[in-house]
């Protein structure tokens, strides 16, 4: 059991991010996963190079790390020998702990993962035709109590680290074979095109192409740490990955959004969810906060976007809450009065035990979308992905706390006979 403490948040407020350049470890080695080349160099220079030793190693270690996507010093074969050991005595290259995996009969992946310090979060890869998206976590639980949302049901136990955020790629990267293969070109100043035709991203056929920080928590609430983690991601000496395939989803933090325009870029998601203040006040209750009207005029603002780089509204379909022709009018007039460069992604609700709602059926659905399309704003209906595996958002977590909880009750129960 963890001695981590919760992290404290009475009622709908802004938690203060705590950031953690060095996770602590026990056996007193450093984790270099989330650590930017520069913070490298600093540490090994602690720990005693002399300053120009310490950036060319740095360096090296960052090429092995996030481009090569190793886990073991001797594996840095362009690394002296003698110089490994002294690497791996002091530092280490971490991965999260995989609890869970699963995998869907549509091609969806799902991991549970662990922290070094036993808390439990999740990320989700999903396969397309044309794509594979992985679904990025950035907080153990959520402050903002999303009534539609299984993680809103979570209490917030901490931000995830940079390290941690970053991990989950890299892992993905592990399990889906997609680390450049030896003697293989360099891959490192990838383009939106990726690789060719001969290149080694390939995973099951398919490629990691896009990230969204959609998993658990709110990004702009643990906003160093994620900004941190996806420099580290788009490093084009490292992961990779133009900032175009990665987008940042937010419930409506309006006071970072800006921020994120500036220090990181990435294409903007907003969980609007409802077009109303009474509707959107219930299922989305950081709304109380940050109204409609703000958070579209914080949209109409935001730097970079534009038809080419198009706002996402994802738009939760629930029946007889905001699902009506109405609903749908409304929705297209405010993305008109906002001017905004927008496209809304209708998303049938994937239900969960205990959930207030009920998905909107399919006919209702549809005559919302044909009414969005036909203002000539994109909205399309998201398929459904990985039902047969709990891949809506912290529905795996529940489910393995469960099964947790009945192993310690039959392991009790077994003791108890024993000594019958």
């Amino acid at each position: 059991m963890s001695d981590t403490k919760l992290m404290q948040i009475p009622g709908h407020i802004d938690p203060v991010p705590v950031p953690r350049d060095v996770t602590p470890r026990e056996d007193g080695r450093v984790d270099l996963i989330g650590l930017p080349k520069k913070r490298i160099a600093e540490l090994f220079e602690v720990a005693g190079l002399d300053t120009k030793a310490a950036k060319l190693r740095a360096k090296q270690v960052f090429h092995w790390l996030y481009h090569r996507g190793v886990t073991d010093f001797a594996a840095m074969t362009d690394i002296a020998k003698t110089m490994r050991p002294w690497l791996a005595e002091r530092f280490v290259i971490g991965r999260p702990e995989i609890v869970e995996a699963q995998h869907s009969t549509d091609g969806t992946r799902k991991w549970l993962l662990r922290t070094a310090d036993g808390h439990d979060f999740e990320m989700v890869f999903i396969p397309d035709a044309d794509r594979g998206t992985l679904c990025v976590s950035s907080q153990v639980g959520c402050t903002l109590n999303c009534r539609f949302c299984h993680t809103g049901t979570m209490r917030l136990v901490r931000n995830l680290t940079a390290g941690e955020i970053v991990g989950q790629v890299m892992l993905a990267r592990d399990s889906l074979g997609e680390w450049p293969k030896s003697g293989q070109a360099d891959l490192a100043a990838l383009d939106d095109d990726l690789v060719d035709e001969d290149g080694g991203y390939s995973a099951d056929g398919r490629l990691l192409t896009n990230i969204v920080m959609m998993g658990m928590g709110e990004p702009l609430y643990n906003f160093d740490n994620v900004r941190d983690a996806l420099k580290l991601v788009m490093d084009g000496d490292g992961l990779a990955l133009s900032k175009r395939r990665i987008t940042l989803s937010t419930s409506g933090v309006v006071p970072q959004m800006e921020r994120c325009a500036e220090e990181i870029g990435v294409n903007l998601a907003v969980s609007l969810h409802a077009v109303t203040k009474d509707v959107r006040d219930e299922i989305v209750p950081i709304n109380k906060k940050y109204g409609i009207e703000e958070l579209l005029q914080a949209c109409a603002d935001y730097k970079g976007a534009s038809n080419a780089r198009r706002i996402t509204f994802e738009y939760v379909m629930l029946k007889d809450k905001n699902d009506s022709d109405e609903d749908a009018h409304e929705l297209v007039r405010l993305i008109k009065h906002y001017k905004l460069p927008a496209k809304v992604n209708l998303i049938p609700f994937n239900p969960w035990p205990g959930a207030a709602y009920d998905c909107s059926t399919p006919e209702r659905i549809k005559s919302f979308s044909n009414i969005v399309f036909e203002a000539g704003i994109s909205a399309p209906v998201r398929t459904p992905r990985g039902r047969d595996i709990d891949a809506a958002c912290g529905q795996l977590k529940t489910a393995a706390e469960k099964k947790s909880r009945a192993e310690l009750e039959r392991l009790y129960a077994e003791k108890e006979k024993a000594l019958g």
